[in-house]
């Protein structure tokens, strides 16, 4: 980058997170009723809650759990994680006990397009760099897990290959948490017969790998350690599964583990109490922040705000589904997060144009919100609608979604948490708190006892109202013998696209009727659920043509400039 560039926009999200002055970590525990004791510092401004202190506060989770989920993502925006906080911070200013519930960011994104996670303008978590760096340290330590036990895999063949693993059917790929493409494919133990057995193999992003799902299902270190050794990495020469405990060193990857599982403690920019881990893929994996954390601060606060990756159709329904069915939460309420422009893109309006008035394309786009809200609502979950305000909003546009809202019984708040924090989610909050004052009617989508091809359809039918499913013969042959090895209780998390209700991203908007494409299914026993895939799913991917590493920068005091 050009140094002459190198200035910081006092309008960017950096500088608004450096004019406030953060409240020392201590006092952010103290409203929580962490002690001071109980913190692991990083800093002054961030800290681990010590897992004698969070056991108790996670086994008693009894605060009210408040998901925020968003329609289908455009390119327009939508601001669900500002949301969460801006809620989080409105929630704070009517006097609640708060907890905001947050999944870290991953560095492929923070050097490549989509760019942190820590929320924008007035809504935002602090220290905003740090968090979007390598914050405490954990998705380094789930990356030297899972590179322990490939390694554990190619060492056991390298010596005499005991388990008689068939190097062909290894699927344990190795992980670093980046963007990049080169590393997909790639050819190991190349250079002599010192090196090991050549074969093929690739790299994951960290945040994609199975010990990150298995981090933030897990309840306990014994919990982690015996969900790590139910990973079947392999198979051998008769086609029986190969799980990492037989590699034997499920123990050691805990070990590596075990500073990493204590929740992370920062603030807001309103110094509301933040908890801040673990962060898995929502496409591969679920997408949502740890179980220990969300249940932890359920037990220490009135009040948890929590998110789910893309669209209600992804996110929310593997939250239901997965995390809570397993974790054994029920949220109060749901917030479905929208703008005017995507809602203009989702009915059939194009980047440039979003700027001009058009009701018709945002009452048109308005299927794709009430969809959602009518999905959550099959949860037996009340939904509310936030609109992210932007100055080209009209009052015609406005007054078009509520109209479709309030059709499916869902009523609409403008928010401008961005622009005023806490003070433009005031109504917002009020309404959270009285649906909370309700018992939670949650009710997951299916049984588990289902037969795992009915599950993927029930999904298909239910949340995306697809017509039909088509599973590809191996995908069906696979499924069958997960349920003969006894797999046929777990969930299914579903990976697709997040654009759109159906496997195809270009069809935006409420598509229904169509068929969706199982290609293939996959099998992560440890975490405990079935993946579908409907379309390719990348596990890796790469740089754009402008990454945004390129813009990030140190200036001469050390601030650190660029990240968004």
């Amino acid at each position: 980058m050009n140094t002459a560039l190198r200035k910081i926009d006092p309008n960017s999200d950096a500088a608004i997170a450096a004019s406030v002055t953060p409240r020392p970590i201590e006092e952010i525990g103290e409203k929580l009723g962490v002690p001071a004791a109980s913190l692991y510092r990083y800093g002054h401004t961030k800290a681990k809650i010590a897992l004698d202190f969070a056991r108790p506060a996670e086994a008693k989770a009894d605060g009210k759990l408040i998901l925020v989920t968003a329609i289908n993502p455009t390119p327009a925006g939508e601001g669900k994680t500002t949301t969460t906080i801006g809620l989080g911070d409105a929630l704070a200013r009517a006097g609640k006990r708060v907890a905001i519930a947050l999944r870290e960011p991953s560095l492929g994104p923070v050097f490549g397009a989509k760019g942190g996670a820590t929320g924008g303008g007035r809504s935002q978590i602090v220290p905003m760099q740090d968090i979007n760096l390598h914050f405490t340290g954990d998705f380094h330590a789930i990356s030297a897990a899972h590179n322990l036990l490939a390694a554990a895999i190619d060492n056991h063949v390298y010596w005499g290959n005991a388990l008689d693993i068939d190097v062909r059917r290894i699927n344990w790929r190795r992980v670093v948490d980046l963007n990049d493409r080169a590393l997909r494919s790639v050819t190991v133990g190349l250079g002599g017969p010192g090196n090991g057995f050549p074969r093929e193999d690739g790299f994951d992003i960290t945040v994609a790998s199975e010990v990150m799902a298995i981090f933030c299902l897990a309840r306990s270190l014994e919990d982690l350690e015996e969900r790590l050794g139910r990973m079947v990495v392999a198979q051998n020469r008769a086609r029986q599964p190969i799980t990492a405990a037989q590699l034997k060193v499920t123990g050691a990857m805990t070990a590596l583990l075990r500073d990493a599982f204590q929740p992370n403690l920062v603030q807001t920019l309103e110094a509301t109490p933040a908890v801040v881990h673990g962060g898995p893929f929502a496409n591969i994996a679920h997408g949502c922040n740890s179980v220990m954390a969300t249940r932890t601060a359920l037990g220490l606060a009135d009040f948890v705000v929590t998110e789910a990756g893309f669209g209600a159709d992804l996110g929310a329904e593997k939250f239901l589904d997965i995390k809570c069915r397993q974790a054994g939460l029920a949220p109060s309420a749901v917030v479905i997060v929208a703008t005017v422009r995507a809602l203009k893109m989702h009915g059939g309006i194009g980047l440039k144009e979003l700027g001009t008035e058009n009701v018709a394309a945002v009452s048109a786009g308005c299927a794709n919100l009430v969809r959602h809200i009518e999905n959550m609502k099959a949860f037996g979950l009340p939904a509310v609608v936030a609109i992210n305000r932007f100055t080209s909003d009209t009052a015609d546009e406005i007054e078009a979604i509520k109209a479709a809202c309030a059709a499916v019984g869902a009523s609409v708040h403008l928010c401008s948490h961005w622009a005023e924090g806490s003070a433009g989610a005031v109504d917002l909050a009020s309404e959270v708190i009285a649906l909370a004052a309700r018992p939670s009617a949650f009710r997951p989508l299916y049984e588990t006892s289902l037969p795992l091809v009915q599950k993927i359809e029930t999904i298909a039918r239910r949340i995306y109202r697809a017509g039909a499913v088509a599973i590809e013969p191996g995908a069906l042959k696979k499924l069958a013998e997960f349920e003969a090895l006894g797999y046929g209780e777990l969930p299914i998390c579903m990976a697709k696209t997040q654009y759109s209700f159906s496997a195809d991203p270009a069809q935006r908007g409420a598509p229904e009727g169509f068929t969706l494409p199982i290609r293939e299914v996959r099998l992560s026993a440890g975490a405990g659920f079935v993946v579908a895939l409907a379309g390719e799913v990348m596990t890796m991917p790469g740089l754009p043509s402008r990454p945004a590493a390129e813009d990030i920068f140190v200036d001469e005091t050390g601030f650190i400039g660029g990240v968004f």
